[in-house]
């Protein structure tokens, strides 16, 4: 298990998660952290040590985030959300890309209960809005399990919260709520959101099963899937096709020259909505 030393949570979260704390039920353990390398490890090792669902990892700076494919995740010390939470998805834990969806399905609706902000989600799991789409957070959830057999997982969030000096790899595709909205955001009220954003959709899973999860994720996806143009990569070198829809697995499906396709995986490129 990672040695941590939690934190006395700051006053303003204190006191929002104890006003929300008969909404957030087991969602309302979080430990804080000023300072970490990753809150996804920290909660990855909660989660292999016996962790009950909800049990949640917030930092006020990241040292090694990380993102999808194993990149980085900028993470200055107060601009942002960086969160972690385990859940445990029981009879779903073989769907892992269903749970992803539905946390991102949670992750956009903590922001538009907070902000009011109309946000989109760009698949797999990024947080966008505006044309061409700008980057205000995304997902990454890791399982605790050996082989099929998955316990746990962990569901990372970042949202940009306050403007930063992105690296310049970012600087043209990065964007944060307050320079959206041009004003403050109240992180504490944001985070208390998407705990109990969180909370609802996983209860949710188990109570109505999954069917529910591709029609609230195309709510915020549907730019990108109705016949939206895309490149991606795979062994053949660059594809193009029209992005149609998501499968019941959570799989992007693509129109190529014809052909049905499903993709699972990789990096895509949306050609007139994306900078990247």
């Amino acid at each position: 298990m990672i040695p941590i030393a939690p934190e006395p949570l700051p006053l303003d979260l204190a006191g929002a998660i104890a006003g929300a704390a008969p909404r957030l039920g087991g969602f309302a353990r979080v430990t804080y952290l000023s300072d970490t390398a990753s809150t996804n490890d920290v909660a990855l090792s909660l989660a292999a040590s016996g962790a009950p669902e909800g049990t949640a990892v917030l930092a006020d700076l990241q040292r090694a985030g990380r993102g999808r494919r194993g990149g980085a995740w900028f993470s200055p010390p107060g601009a942002g959300v960086y969160l972690s939470v385990v859940v445990r998805p029981g009879a779903l834990s073989g769907r892992l890309s269903i749970v992803t969806l539905a946390a991102g399905v949670a992750a956009a609706q903590a922001v538009v209960a907070s902000t009011a902000l109309p946000v989109e989600l760009k698949w797999p799991n990024d947080l966008v809005i505006g044309r061409p789409w700008r980057k205000l957070g995304g997902l990454l959830c890791e399982s605790v399990g050996a082989g099929a057999s998955i316990d746990a997982v962990v569901v990372g969030i970042g949202i940009n919260v306050r403007t930063a000096a992105y690296p310049i790899e970012l600087a043209d595709r990065a964007t944060a709520l307050e320079t959206e909205l041009g004003r403050s955001v109240d992180r504490a009220a944001l985070v208390v959101a998407t705990l109990q954003a969180l909370h609802d959709v996983f209860d949710r899973l188990r109570s109505d099963g999954t069917e529910w999860v591709g029609e609230q994720w195309r709510r915020f996806g549907k730019a990108g899937l109705d016949g939206a143009s895309i490149r991606w990569h795979d062994q053949s070198g660059e594809r193009r096709g029209l992005a149609r829809g998501l499968d019941e697995t959570g799989a992007l499906v693509v129109d190529c020259a014809g052909r049905t396709e499903r993709l699972i995986s990789g990096e895509v490129q949306w050609e007139r909505l994306s900078s990247d």
